[in-house]
């Protein structure tokens, strides 16, 4: 990893631990938590180049294993999934990054990997409760809340992009 991708790596860290822990746009409904902006700088970090975005979900979940309980780390630790996945595609493909399927397949990858964390630990109670909390609110609430959070790393990377920072997505 060249010296730029790891500065702008611990900048994106900074920003994706400081955001959920200062964030006034939160919703908790357990087991579910969701902050308006938190996936913005892994979102950014998988633009950049599937190390970056690896390495900015690394380092946000040490953030949150330092921060939360145990299942929201876990939560954390599972975008690396996700980001290395829509990291490797944009780079054979960058075009995908406006493409609105690539953003679903993208946010149900994320969904998926957080309702099989979440699943531990809340696997053998009710299954109608089950269902409700782990597969509603953590399934579809994950899945709307990273299109939003796509949506909105994508603006701020084409602002940057605009602002002269676009050699940061090269």
């Amino acid at each position: 990893m060249k010296i730029k991708s790891l500065v702008v790596s611990a900048i994106l860290i900074a920003v994706g631990i400081i955001i959920p822990l200062f964030s006034p746009i939160r919703i908790l409904i357990e087991p579910a938590s969701f902050t308006l902006a938190s996936h913005v700088a892994i979102f950014i970090g998988m633009f950049i180049s599937p190390s970056v975005g690896v390495a900015v979900a690394l380092g946000t979940t040490f953030g949150f294993f330092l921060s939360t309980p145990l299942v929201v780390a876990l939560r954390a630790f599972s975008h690396v999934i996700f980001v290395l996945i829509g990291g490797i595609l944009l780079k054979k493909n960058p075009k995908l990054i406006d493409n609105v399927m690539f953003v679903i397949g993208i946010s149900i990858i994320h969904a998926l990997a957080e309702v099989v964390v979440v699943s531990f630990f809340y696997f053998g109670g009710n299954s109608s409760g089950f269902v409700t909390s782990v597969l509603g609110l953590v399934g579809l609430g994950t899945f709307v809340h990273s299109i939003v959070d796509y949506y909105l790393a994508y603006f701020v990377a084409k602002r940057l992009g605009a602002a002269g920072y676009e050699k940061l997505f090269q």
